[in-house]
């Protein structure tokens, strides 16, 4: 079984930066896209921020121009650094990544266990 491992979380003032950190458990074959996704206290979760197997990127408006998502593909590892933090990032992060753990190919959805973002003013 695949798990996402996530790291980099933590509590940062306000204008702080962080730099969240996602990968498999174990060695996989491929993986297509990863997403990071958010949920603050009495919110829905919401996408972040998305990276194809391409490269293409998207970003949710509120985030466009503080946050960057990146991926190694060595490494099966994708990031977030996240810059010009705000109260409001304040959330638990999730890594999302559809994942190909055969040579079937066979392309499962994944999603990590959390990691908690604190921005204090």
């Amino acid at each position: 079984q695949v798990q996402l491992v996530e790291s980099g979380g933590g509590l940062v003032q306000a204008g702080g930066s962080l730099r969240l950190s996602c990968a498999p458990s174990r060695r996989i074959i491929s993986i297509n896209s990863m997403a990071w996704y958010r949920r603050a206290p009495g919110k829905q979760r919401e996408l972040v921020a998305r990276i194809a197997g391409s490269g293409t990127t998207n970003y949710a408006g509120s985030v466009k121009g503080r946050f960057t998502i990146s991926r190694d593909n060595a490494k099966s590892t994708v990031y977030l650094q996240m810059n010009s933090l705000q109260p409001e990032d304040t959330a638990v992060y999730y890594c999302n990544a559809d994942i190909a753990a055969t040579t079937s190919y066979y392309y499962v959805n994944y999603w990590g266990q959390g990691t908690q973002v604190t921005v204090s003013s």
